[in-house]
């Protein structure tokens, strides 16, 4: 998933214009998009719309934010959206990987209750949103096969932390919010998941939105989240591999097939690749959204 479109869960409007915005993934939101008296409106549209949502082949995945485990909404939440099958449930405010247990188990409940697999339904986290979870991101790592991707957000740390600005005059991220986007691509990797950059608000600014995600993509993040529709072209376009850079990738993955299990350094174009070449290579690959049935088999 290279774009995830955070779209408001009270709008039956914004999510219909969202499904056709091009985007690889919707994130209908729960939490901070909806006033506390629109909680149960926003469940009610929701749910209908995962209901009734296209899941044909080029349709986005649907992943619903829920509110944080420390405010008494989730549970509800889960109750009132798991039977329409979302791919993910996103946990705001993620403190530590105990949270990522306490949810997989409430999903697990849920799921049984309207006759899904046990599993089915994965789990993306916001990691550093609190002081906490930014200390505690190595602990991410193993507490649940559901866990898919880490992402990180920068306007909740402020305020968690009471930090004015999270960027400096010239624009870019103070040490603090640079030390969270950096410490999200660590765990991810820690994890073996996905990590997502956080949105870049200045829906205005598409050389700005483009320049942040070449950066992302530079730096291992596999997608960003966007606020505004307009922003997904953007965000796609950056996180599509050049199509040399994907004929490359196969090549490798094609050669260490052959190789078999064992293989160990190996020659292309007379050049050495190793195992973090073919790392890579699947990384690209992925991005470049081969399915995993249409790449030479790994053990």
């Amino acid at each position: 998933m290279r774009s995830l479109l955070f779209v408001p869960g009270d709008s039956e409007r914004k999510m219909e214009k969202a499904a056709a915005s091009g985007a690889d993934a919707l994130i209908l939101d729960l939490e901070d998009s909806v006033a506390p008296s629109r909680k149960i409106e926003a469940r009610r549209l929701v749910a209908a719309f995962l209901s009734g949502a296209d899941r044909g082949a080029g349709a986005p995945k649907l992943i619903v934010r829920v509110n944080a485990l420390d405010t008494g909404l989730t549970d509800d939440d889960l109750a009132a959206v798991v039977a329409g099958a979302p791919h993910a449930i996103l946990l705001p405010k993620a403190g530590s990987g105990a949270d990522i247990q306490a949810l997989s188990a409430a999903i697990a409940v849920e799921e049984a209750e309207a006759g899904l697999p046990d599993g089915a339904i994965r789990i993306h986290a916001l990691i550093t949103e609190t002081a906490g979870g930014m200390l505690s991101a190595a602990s991410f790592a193993g507490k649940s096969a559901r866990l898919s991707a880490l992402a990180w957000g920068a306007e909740d740390l402020a305020a968690d932390i009471g930090a004015s600005s999270n960027k400096d005059e010239r624009g870019r991220y103070t040490d603090v919010f640079r030390l969270a986007r950096s410490l999200t691509i660590l765990a991810a990797a820690h994890a073996g998941v996905d990590a997502i950059d956080t949105v870049f608000t200045n829906f205005r600014d598409p050389d700005g939105l483009d320049a942040e995600c070449r950066a992302a993509v530079r730096d291992g993040f596999s997608g960003k989240m966007a606020i505004h529709p307009d922003q997904v072209d953007v965000i796609n376009a950056a996180f599509t591999p050049a199509p040399a850079d994907v004929e490359r990738a196969v090549r490798i993955l094609a050669l260490f097939a052959a190789a078999g299990p064992d293989a160990g350094v190996l020659s292309l174009d007379g050049k050495m690749i190793d195992r973090p070449h073919l790392r890579q290579a699947e990384r690209v690959a992925r991005r470049a959204g081969l399915e995993p049935g249409a790449l030479p088999v790994q053990d």
